[in-house]
């Protein structure tokens, strides 16, 4: 490929706005143009990549005997309403109304769709189990796109599907997808990614992992435990809380008047946050009157996504106008009586168990309750786990302090279950005749995040560092003073010999600065550059560089083909 037709250009300065190292080097070196907030045109040299990915993608799905199919972008509301999913999903999903009057949705997520293809197709045991995936593009409404590919709007994924007759067999199989997904980074070039349980989301299921590249962008927090290995998205994970055990006060009411906040409150009184519990309320969506109030100890902060389960209803905060809560002196004594406009529902975090001499609110104007006891002042049926994990909290599998890591989500997988299969009546007949419900997994890979992942873990500051792997051209051929007809006639046979044996090359055919050559050289991130000049020419030899280790070595024009073929042999992966 000559640069001088390559559609895209590359840009000096940092556009407006974008602040992420992969979004910045992927519109710098024209690999990638914005149409609208979370939707982008993948120019050639993103596409190249893309494509690559999804190669390996591909042989690693069949290897483990996965089927390649291809389900429809746009579906009928039918297919959705069997899952109760059309109406359970909210702005996420994109609906309209085709020219019959008829409703439609964009696929987000194919987990319907996979089901609809074994509807009457897969009717007996014997044909279980099977995996079937495909490589799609979705739409997802996302409220918040950000960072490039990294967090978008539309998107190209792999979503898999597999159907077991056990739950014995799916976690086999489960397992035999993991290590897939290991293989299949590992090939992609990258380094920092890890395995973690985590949180199912819509997709429901009770077992999940995300593999995460761990980086300071990433969204997503990871609690990690180096000395047993224990790894978990925030969502899920799980740690011990040192009790403070002190000889039990009398209960004091005290004026605090405009000290509302849990900061303003230990600011007061000169206390830690260890030693308070705020109160936040949440409307139950679909149930105006019902309230319910999370008591967690002051220095802490709710983990609504496990808020959420633990109630069974979707969150979201409450405004307490006329509700009869005092807004910053609510406590969790007496509570269920003061307000006559709400139905409560009231949930203590496990950091509150064994804890004394604490403040607390009053549930009145201007007053908070000090010397607050849990087992004497305050009547708790249930403590949950609902809390965020800390930094230096306590592992609770070994007990060691743990770490908090940030990460991107580039994979996951889900053991399903019946979820699907059962409401939308998918049944096979067993080997004794009796009718046995097929047991899901549902396995994912985002295409374009991982494109944007790899190259915001393989860049420095000059630009993108491609693995050989996935490269979108192996090599970046450069002369220097194309207007010397000597360097113009010996690159031009060396481009066309290279490409005639195959090899992946982006020539750099334009009649311009030599430092405008080398910079872009190195901000689009081609593994080995080759240099032409009249320099090398005079000894008949071309300078090689590695751009990962800026490694340079000068090779004879005649050894070249058989050097550079051994170069990239040995880089692939």
């Amino acid at each position: 490929m000559r640069i001088s037709k390559l559609l895209g250009e590359r840009l000096k300065n940092i556009p407006n706005g974008v602040n992420i190292k992969s979004h910045i080097y992927l519109l710098r070196a024209g690999y990638i143009k914005q149409v609208s907030a979370g939707i982008y045109t993948l120019l050639p040299p993103a596409q190249r990549v893309s494509l690559k990915i999804q190669n390996i993608i591909r042989e690693e799905m069949d290897k483990i005997g996965g089927q390649e199919v291809l389900f429809p972008v746009v579906m009928p509301r039918e297919l959705w309403d069997m899952s109760g999913r059309y109406t359970s999903i909210k702005e996420e999903m994109a609906r309209f109304k085709d020219r019959n009057n008829h409703d439609m949705v964009l696929g987000m997520t194919h987990e319907e769709a996979a089901v609809h293809s074994a509807l009457n197709t897969v009717k007996s045991y014997d044909q279980l189990p099977f995996m079937i995936y495909q490589i799609q593009t979705k739409f997802r409404d996302e409220p918040r796109p950000r960072a490039g590919l990294i967090r978008v709007r539309e998107f190209t994924m792999k979503d898999a599907y597999s159907f077991h007759t056990s739950q014995e067999d799916l976690e086999k199989y489960y397992n035999q997808v993991h290590e897939a997904y290991e293989r299949i980074y590992k090939r992609l070039g990258m380094k920092n990614f890890i395995s973690v349980k985590s949180d199912s989301g819509m997709m429901g299921g009770k077992v999940a992992h995300e593999f995460m590249l761990l980086t300071d962008i990433g969204e997503d927090s990871i609690v990690m435990c180096d000395d047993c290995g224990y790894k978990a998205n925030m969502e899920v994970a799980t740690s011990i809380l040192d009790k403070n055990h002190t000889e039990i006060k009398e209960l004091e009411e005290f004026y605090t008047g405009d000290n509302k906040t849990i900061e303003e409150i230990c600011k007061a009184e000169n206390i830690d946050a260890r030693y308070t519990c705020k109160a936040v309320c949440y409307a139950v969506i679909g149930d105006e009157k019902k309230v319910v109030v999370a008591f967690i100890r002051g220095d802490k902060e709710i983990n609504e996504i496990k808020l959420s389960k633990i109630v069974g209803s979707n969150l979201v905060i409450k405004d307490l106008e006329g509700s009869g809560l005092v807004k910053g002196n609510i406590g969790p004594m007496n509570l269920e009586s003061i307000s006559n406009e709400c139905e409560l529902s009231l949930y203590f975090d496990n950091s509150l168990e064994g804890l004394e001499n604490f403040i607390a609110g009053a549930n009145k104007e201007g007053y908070h309750y000090k010397h607050m006891s849990i087992s004497r002042d305050v009547k708790v049926d249930k403590f949950y786990d609902f809390s965020k994990v800390c930094e230096g909290e306590r592992c609770s599998i070994c007990g060691q302090p743990l770490k908090v890591r940030r990460g991107i989500e580039i994979g996951n997988i889900f053991q399903l279950g019946t979820k699907y299969t059962d409401v939308m009546g998918l049944r096979i007949q067993m080997s004794d005749g009796e009718l046995c419900t097929p047991i899901m997994g549902c396995y994912g890979i985002g295409v374009g995040r991982s494109l944007a992942s790899i190259a915001e873990e393989k860049s420095d500051a000059k630009g993108l560092v491609w693995p050989m792997s996935i490269a979108p051209w192996h090599i970046y051929l450069c002369p220097i003073r194309i207007d010397d007809e000597n360097v113009k006639t010996i690159t031009e046979e060396i481009y066309k010999n290279l490409i005639a044996n195959g090899f992946e090359v982006l020539y750099d055919d334009r009649n311009i600065s030599t430092g405008a050559k080398l910079t872009d050289s190195e901000l689009m991130g081609m593994p080995i550059r080759v240099i032409i000049s009249p320099k090398t020419l005079q000894n008949q030899q071309a300078e090689i560089t590695i751009r990962e280790t800026g490694e340079t070595v000068n090779l004879a024009l005649t050894d070249l083909l058989s050097e550079l073929k051994q170069m990239i042999n040995e880089e692939e992966i």
